[in-house]
């Protein structure tokens, strides 16, 4: 049995609610008076900092408690949300990670500063220090107390609490330590005994607690089951008495009200408004919908799909061996395992997919920092949080986004005055879109900035020796230069830019991913950056393709038509061009490019793939069919073979390489002499 580390879980649950703070706090930022926001990051600052002191992080209860008093003041009405209060805070919810990763190697003066900022900003004039309050439950002087009606709460958990190792009945026991004046049990929803299940907990409470009792320390009760229960929370003088046998409210409706705060409330607010006003549940489960969620380890879904690889080529031998019989029988079962093999294959696949979304989140922060800096304001969008990609793609995706975000900012935004004298809104805007297309997930950042400025590309090309004086080339040529190493175009090295090392890291890694990028730019209207991905990197559906004696693999999703190549194209030297219905388009042979002695198929074929919006054909022996292609990385000692993004292993147990498009024109491009971005590929030799 594993064994499951408490700290481990802590950690896990607290970057959570750290991610949850930090874009709780962003959007406070725009929506400074939405109460629910307010509530919400009290609300994650609360566990963070009873979690922490449940599983021995002392120094993040600590700091946390004093950072949730000094925003305590904010949840009260009693301070405004401003920039400032923002930025600080999110310096705290920062400081807050440090101590969960590093409490020995944080260094505590920073923490301290930070706390004295905050406290700065909610009590102008106080002391320098937050105070070290034992804890943020307040304590009611004798008339407001008296003044105070006692509080009505109905309790409500989930079914299967009972199944998760809660014991309501403690939580009762606490509720009577506190001062609870009555419990009562509703027991309307038991069944008959015949029907009774005892492992689901059908009782639910009315409870009376004194009006002096705060909030918060009802809430301390029940803060791990929060996401297992209803409580509706209101004056008894507006409820009226509390009857036994009142109905429970279903698990699955939205959260009942809860006060905003500790003040006396004269009357409940009507139920509508109510409901509009609470916080919607984290997760909530009914009895007709059980909604549960594995916490899984990533290396073990990578183990799961590397059987899943196994049992696909295994299926594909079984098919091979069965066409080669004639034993229906036999046929009948490697039908059958084909089909769930299939099923199998799109499961897992299914399981590795993960939105973008949750990579998404983690730039509005580094927008909201460099709009800060710069002195640019700057509105951050994002559409297509809910589009699909293998989490391997994912993960390796933040640093090229980092890098467009920040050259979009510091290089393509203009300051404000340069924008208000090109008649521009003061504040830039930056787009981050996703989007399926087919096979392909496409990912584009887009500023509505100056745009690029081709001519000092060229020169800084030029100063470089990339490329001659008095060349002729196209902007989209001239553009490409950005993702050589090293180059730059800042006039001098800052804290973001000016070393040269941005774009040809995002190049890198995105034909490392078989992807590929389109850069378009107008002049004072902005520039978008697409990234063009494919969907997973563990299984695709390829095209099987025989070049002499070798079979090779072209993923499907770079593939739009195949065509017999023209008899009199066959042996013609010299030419390198197709016309498809009216449309010139280059191709390469691939028998040369491999460099093939076997002889020429009579009828060879054409296989047209599309790159970066441009046409471009591959001449093949054979076409031989669609494949299910499970890729296998090649070894170190073929890493300079560009050509090739890995292996496969067919039904016979031969191997196959699959093609890497981009590369494979670059590699024909150089074997031909040919500039690299025209039309005219290399002659046959």
């Amino acid at each position: 049995m594993t064994h499951i580390d408490p700290a481990e879980v802590f950690l896990t649950e607290a970057t959570e609610l750290l991610d949850r703070l930090e874009s709780t706090l962003l959007d406070l930022g725009d929506r400074p008076q939405d109460r629910a926001l307010i509530d919400t990051a009290f609300r994650a600052l609360h566990t963070i900092k009873g979690s922490g002191a449940m599983f021995g992080f002392a120094q993040v209860a600590a700091f946390t408690h004093d950072f949730e008093t000094a925003f305590d003041l904010v949840r009260q009405g009693e301070v405004s949300v401003s920039r400032a209060l923002i930025d600080v805070s999110l310096s705290a919810k920062d400081y807050i990670r440090l101590l969960i990763e590093n409490p020995d190697g944080t260094d505590a003066v920073i923490g301290a500063a930070i706390l004295d900022e905050l406290q700065r900003l909610v009590r102008p004039g106080a002391g320098a220090a937050v105070p070290e309050a034992a804890a943020p439950v307040e304590a009611p002087g004798p008339e407001t107390a008296a003044d105070r009606p006692d509080w009505h709460l109905a309790l409500a958990f989930d079914p299967d609490i009972l199944r998760n190792g809660t014991n309501p009945l403690a939580l009762l026991d606490d509720l009577r330590d506190l001062g609870a004046r009555s419990i009562a049990a509703r027991t309307d929803a038991v069944p008959d005994l015949a029907a009774l299940d005892p492992a689901r907990l059908h009782l639910a409470w009315d409870v009376v607690m004194p009006g002096s009792v705060a909030r918060e320390a009802i809430d301390d009760v029940f803060l791990f089951v929060s996401d297992e229960m209803t409580l509706t929370m209101r004056p008894v003088e507006a409820t009226g008495p509390v009857e036994p046998t009142g109905s429970v409210e279903p698990t699955g409706s939205p959260a009942p009200v809860r006060p905003a705060a500790d003040e006396p409330m004269p009357a409940a607010p009507p139920a509508a408004e109510a409901e509009a006003r609470a916080p919607a549940p984290a997760a909530r489960r009914t009895d007709d919908q059980a909604i549960t969620t594995v916490r899984v380890q990533a290396e073990r879904l990578d183990a799961l799909m590397d059987r899943v690889g196994e049992l696909v080529i295994a299926q594909a031998r079984l098919s091979q061996i069965a066409a080669l019989r004639s034993d229906s029988a036999v046929k009948a079962v490697a039908e059958e395992i084909e089909r769930l093999a299939a099923a199998l294959r799109d499961t897992t696949m299914g399981i590795r997919m993960v939105p973008i979304g949750s990579l998404f989140g983690r730039f509005r922060r580094l927008v909201h920092d460099l709009s800060r800096d710069l002195g640019k304001p700057v509105t951050f969008v994002t559409e297509g949080e809910d589009t699909e990609l293998d989490k391997t793609v994912v993960e390796r995706l933040a640093d090229p986004l980092v890098h467009l975000i920040r050259n979009a900012i510091d290089h393509g935004i203009e300051a404000p005055e340069r924008r208000a004298a090109a008649g521009k809104a003061p504040t830039g805007r930056i787009l981050l879109k996703a989007e399926h297309a087919g096979a392909q997930v496409l990912i584009t950042v887009r500023d509505d900035g100056a745009g690029l400025d081709t001519a000092r590309i060229r020169a800084k090309a030029e100063e470089n020796g990339l490329l001659a004086p008095g060349t002729p080339l196209s902007d989209h040529e001239v553009h490409q230069f950005l993702f050589a190493p090293g180059f730059s175009t800042a006039r001098e090295v800052s804290a973001l830019s000016g070393r040269g090392v941005g774009m040809d890291v995002v190049k890198k890694t995105i034909e490392s991913l078989r992807g590929s990028i389109d850069l378009t730019t107008r002049q004072g209207a902005g520039s978008a950056v697409t990234l063009r991905l494919p969907l997973t990197l563990a299984i695709i559906e390829g095209l099987l393709i025989r070049v002499g004696d070798g079979h090779y693999v072209i993923p499907l999703s770079a593939v739009e038509e195949c065509v017999e190549l023209p008899e009199a194209d066959r042996d013609a030297r010299g030419r390198s061009l197709l016309n498809i219905r009216g449309e010139l388009v280059p191709y390469l042979r691939l028998r040369e490019l491999f460099g093939s002695d076997a002889l020429p198929e009579p009828h060879q074929m054409v296989i047209i793939t599309a790159l970066a919006g441009e046409r471009v054909g591959f001449v093949a022996d054979q076409i031989v069919g669609s494949h299910q292609t499970v890729i296998k990385s090649l070894s170190k000692l073929h890493a300079d073979v560009t050509m090739f993004s890995g292996a496969t292993i067919l039904g016979d147990g031969s191997a196959a390489l699959i093609l890497d498009v981009p590369q494979l024109l670059a590699a024909g491009q150089v074997r031909g002499g040919t500039d690299p971005h025209g039309s005219n590929l290399p002659e046959a030799a």
